[in-house]
């Protein structure tokens, strides 16, 4: 009975998977860590990578955590919360003066308070030991309380004190300026699409999202990688629940350098070598994986590394969608509207088929004129307008200037008008000359 109840937990904890079986979903099989429930079977997994970047990884059992922290103490302060931090520094601070007030207190003791040779001068009992203490190590030297010459102990404690007080002033002011210097918070500055988009590119289906920088300061030698996460059935059966595998961003071609001055959108093409060759759109509408980017480069200000990451669930990638236009031209300069950056829209001629599929059926659907009309349509229109604007701000500056002109010669008695050679910008110009002409009767 023993033995077949522990076949039926077996069998309730584990599943054979056969590593020939074709269309696999291994988030229906409830295989999401070695000894999940029952219940959780069909459920979407937790995300790898949260949204702002952060890991959503926990650690446990580790029995010799405090001890590898200490031996590393320095990155261990530079990565604790500010107040941790503070609250470190000022028990130190406060353990290192009161351990050398005890010392001056026993050196005081030994030779006696009211002793004229004493070697503290005017100790006032462990009180004045302490401040004592603080005035040594700090060199505040208020000129009561002194060492003399015939204590050689109390000489040496005063040396080692002063030693002890700069090797934690250094670390002190080592963590602290380390701490401020992170490029941390740089990362809150970089931006990521909310949505990932698929369509053709060129023709040939694409995985795209968009990146960002609010800051006027440059990211120096910006590159991004990509990695899709998912679980994965080796040919043995050994189930690997997070299974990375590198997307293809133009490394070998240096498409994966970015000059972030404006937002730019990065491409994944989808071919023989990416995890998203066999997959459709009814495959992304039912699989389960995650996909992290990573955006990396200097710190323009500081030269330090930064870094910034975000992920894209399945849910979160939008098949046959467009990031629509944030960039246009503005007189003699470039503008950015940020309202636009996450936006997309939709684009029809996307096949729903999978790479693989159209590359085997070569198809290559032709260009559909609404979708490239809108794409352009916000940045031609805008700069039809300005172009617009400019034409008719010259048309009035000349009419004003050729009706000053034949105002002038009316009135001095000259009625030939001598007509330039000039080029004509559009029709309304020459049917506002010969309005005007006919208003002053010539």
């Amino acid at each position: 009975l023993g033995g077949v109840r522990g076949q039926m937990t077996f069998d309730s904890l584990y599943s054979i998977v056969s590593p020939d079986e074709e269309g696999l979903k291994i988030s229906t099989l409830g295989l999401h860590n070695g000894h999940g429930s029952p219940s959780r079977r069909g459920q979407l997994r937790s995300r790898f990578v949260k949204k702002n970047g952060q890991c959503n990884v926990v650690f446990s059992n580790l029995e010799d955590k405090p001890q590898r922290y200490l031996a590393d103490i320095f990155t261990t302060c530079v990565d604790i919360r500010w107040r941790y931090l503070l609250m470190i520094f000022c028990s130190v601070f406060l353990a290192s003066w009161l351990i050398f007030g005890v010392i001056f207190y026993s050196v005081s003791l030994a030779h006696g308070d009211f002793d004229p040779n004493r070697g503290l001068q005017s100790p006032g009992g462990f009180v004045g030991a302490f401040l004592f203490s603080i005035e040594t190590q700090t060199t505040i030297g208020y000129g009561w309380r002194c060492v003399t010459e015939e204590c050689p102990v109390a000489v040496v404690t005063v040396v080692i004190q002063s030693i002890v007080g700069c090797i934690i002033d250094s670390f002190m002011i080592g963590t602290i300026m380390a701490k401020m210097a992170r490029p941390k918070k740089r990362n809150q500055t970089l931006l990521f699409s909310q949505n990932a988009v698929i369509a053709l590119r060129d023709g040939k289906l694409c995985l795209m999202w968009r990146v960002g920088n609010l800051r006027k300061s440059h990211i120096v030698e910006a590159h991004v990688r990509a990695q899709m996460i998912r679980p994965y059935v080796t040919a043995e059966g050994e189930f690997i629940p997070l299974e990375q595998t590198d997307l293809n961003v133009g490394y070998d071609e240096g498409i994966d350098r970015l000059f972030l001055v404006s937002p730019l959108v990065i491409i994944h093409e989808i071919d023989e070598d990416s995890p998203l060759w066999g997959m459709s759109r009814a495959d992304l509408e039912t699989d389960d994986f995650e996909i992290v980017v990573i955006l990396e480069g200097m710190v323009e200000a500081t030269a330090m590394t930064t870094q910034a990451r975000s992920s894209y669930l399945s849910r979160e990638i939008l098949w046959g969608q467009r990031f629509e236009p944030v960039i246009f031209e503005d007189c003699d300069r470039y503008k950015v509207d940020y309202a636009r950056f996450h936006k997309t829209y939709e684009v029809p001629s996307t096949p729903a088929c999978s790479a693989k599929e159209l590359s085997e059926l070569c198809l290559r659907p032709p260009l559909s004129p609404s979708a490239f009309c809108y794409e352009n349509e916000v940045a031609l229109c805008s700069g039809e307008e300005e172009e617009e604007e400019r034409q008719n701000e010259n048309v009035e500056e000349e009419l004003a200037t050729l009706e000053m002109d034949m105002t002038s010669m009316t009135t001095a008695g000259h009625f030939k008008i001598l007509i330039q050679p000039r080029k004509l910008l559009r029709d309304p110009t020459l049917l506002d000359l010969l309005s005007c002409c006919c208003s002053l009767g010539l």
